[in-house]
């Protein structure tokens, strides 16, 4: 069977009119991902591909190690189109990795190292992977390793626990470090080569997790073609070159990491440094290795504005804000220092918006720029309509283009009200269309979604209400998202006792007991007595975050107070 025909039905094609227009415009390549990085070593054999805190490799030896790990993939017995999942955490093997797999015909999958039983079990059966790669770096906190072999056993089709970073090797495991280095290049190359001949370029090349508002997680599939595409504008349009030094610093493999970091710098052959969220480690690292270019989400804002861009600002020349609306100060403390600063807006489901270089100042300052592509199209529509609003009024952004999913995987029933009946991606995000200098610019002013944005990591009200519903001592509970410094937000819980109250400490432990990643977890607990409900019985959701918010702001009131 060939690779591009494993999901049949369960895959939303792309229009046939649209495939043709995007590979008529040379948007799309007839090229995977892994012929799109050959291309570049041969071009660039000498240049640094990758330089992380672990190590560095060229454009030619990463080429050639990731063939041969490919090779030693197929010799356990891996197949074109069989998905991998990925919780690996920022280090040069996940690049290998990353490369390898996809080399190899394999579909990454791509979750997060936070994950536990409760994500790792729904998106493992969603997606029928049958490989678990795992980061066994030594001196971790949990046992990645040992959680891959437990999640294995309730599998049928998790036949391979694979690691990276391990020093040594773990008995039902097998580290890609030790597959297939014995192997010659040239006949690791011949095989690799023959594998991507039977790939389309418009087969799926990775499989990325969606944020939404179910407690299933949605799998956004992503083609070679328009995903590489993606992540090529994204360098065009942030002025990237082959001089260029891209730093990476968010979890590595997640949307932002692949489409802003890892492809956008391979794709015009610059030099991908990666960091770490970590900017007591990072911060040194990227100013050693002189950074020219770095994307920042909201959880680095105010390390960013307090010394980061002064240190950083002897190579740093762009500098891109994403995940929140842009302080007046910080984007002052960052013109201060003569560096240039826009913004950023995506999504795993595809669409960018991202600020031009010529863009004036108030654009950069007040919008998230404009969308990558001139093939993209978008609209504000009335939140559950499909009656467009005029520039300056907020509603929900709905998009389609040559690089936004037509279709979840194996979701049906969830596409018919996710998508217009023309084929826009209704993103549940609020926005409008401001204007600067005749040009119009998009501004992100909330979101429809029931959706609290931990550190740049989407966390799903519903889902983490039914699992609070789960403890025996909680009648009703509501989670809302709690404004933050640092993380911009929060969770919240707004609980109703079926007996005696219990504590956050006891909340903690079910939800651990349940396998739910701890960054899903309620950070605040607030009993009472009944949850408020609008005319309609529905909870009144905005008057909690109200709540959340002046509770907050008590307290930081009470932390000031001499």
């Amino acid at each position: 069977m060939h690779a591009g025909d494993r999901w049949g039905e369960r895959l939303p094609p792309f229009p046939e009119d649209a495939t043709r227009r995007y590979q008529a415009a040379g948007k799309w390549e007839n090229r995977t991902i892994a012929e799109q990085l050959r291309g570049m070593a041969r071009r660039f054999p000498d240049r640094e591909a990758v330089v992380a805190l672990d190590g560095r490799a060229s454009y030619a030896e990463l080429d050639a190690r990731t063939d041969q790990i490919a090779v030693g993939l197929r010799e356990l017995g891996l197949r074109p189109g069989d998905p991998v999942l990925f919780q690996v955490n920022n280090r040069l093997g996940s690049i290998l990795a990353w490369y390898g797999v996809l080399k190899a015909g394999l579909v990454p999958v791509a979750t997060l190292a936070q994950h536990r039983r409760h994500e790792i079990d729904q998106v493992s059966r969603r997606t029928e992977a049958v490989a678990h790669l795992v980061d066994a770096t030594p001196g971790a906190k949990f046992d990645l390793l040992a959680f891959a072999a437990e999640c294995a056993a309730g599998h049928a089709s998790l036949r391979h626990v694979l690691s990276i970073g391990g020093a040594q090797p773990r008995s039902g495991s097998t580290r890609l470090e030790d597959l297939a280095a014995d192997v010659e290049p040239e006949r690791a190359r011949e095989i690799v080569q023959a594998i991507q001949d039977d790939l389309d370029p418009t087969d799926v090349a990775v499989f990325q997790l969606s944020g939404g508002t179910t407690d299933i997680p949605k799998v956004i599939p992503r083609r070679h073609a328009e995903y590489w595409y993606n992540s090529h504008a994204y360098a065009l349009g942030f002025g990237l070159s082959g001089r260029s030094r891209v730093a990476h610093i968010l979890p590595v493999i997640h949307n932002a990491g692949i489409v802003c970091g890892v492809h956008a710098a391979h794709s015009v052959g610059a030099t991908l440094l990666l960091g770490t969220p970590d900017v007591a480690e990072t911060f040194p690292f990227l100013v050693a290795e002189q950074v020219t270019h770095i994307l920042v989400g909201h959880a680095h804002f105010r390390a960013i504005g307090e010394g980061g861009i002064a240190a950083l600002s002897g190579s740093l020349q762009k500098i891109l804000l994403s995940g929140a609306k842009v302080p007046l100060d910080l984007f002052n403390e960052i013109e201060r220092h003569g560096v240039w600063s826009g913004q950023n807006f995506g999504m795993g489901e595809g669409f960018f918006a991202l600020t031009p270089p010529d863009a004036p100042r108030d654009a950069r300052l007040l919008s998230v720029g404009t969308p990558l592509s001139e093939l993209d199209e978008f609209r504000i529509l009335e939140p559950g309509t499909e009656q467009d609003l005029p520039d300056g009024t907020t509603g929900e952004l709905c998009c389609r283009g040559p690089y936004t999913i037509p279709g979840y995987l194996d979701s049906a029933q969830h596409n018919a009200i996710a998508f217009s009946s023309d084929g826009f991606y209704r993103t549940g995000d609020l926005a409008s269309v401001l204007t600067f200098d005749g040009k119009r610019y998009l501004s992100i002013d909330g979101r429809l979604k029931d959706v609290i944005s931990r550190g740049g990591e989407k966390v799903n009200a519903e889902e983490v209400e039914g699992l609070l519903s789960r403890h025996p001592a909680i009648a009703e509970a509501a989670v809302v998202a709690m404004p933050d410094v640092r993380l911009g937000e929060r969770a919240c819980a707004f609980v109703v006792a079926r007996g005696e109250a219990v504590t956050l400490d006891d909340i903690r432990e079910h939800l651990a007991a349940l396998g739910v990643a701890k960054f899903k977890w309620p950070e605040r607990l607030e009993w009472v007595s009944r949850l408020p409900r609008s005319n309609l019985g529905k909870v009144d959701k905005q008057s909690l975050r109200e709540r959340a918010a002046l509770l907050v702001s008590a307290d930081l009131a009470g932390a000031v107070e001499p």
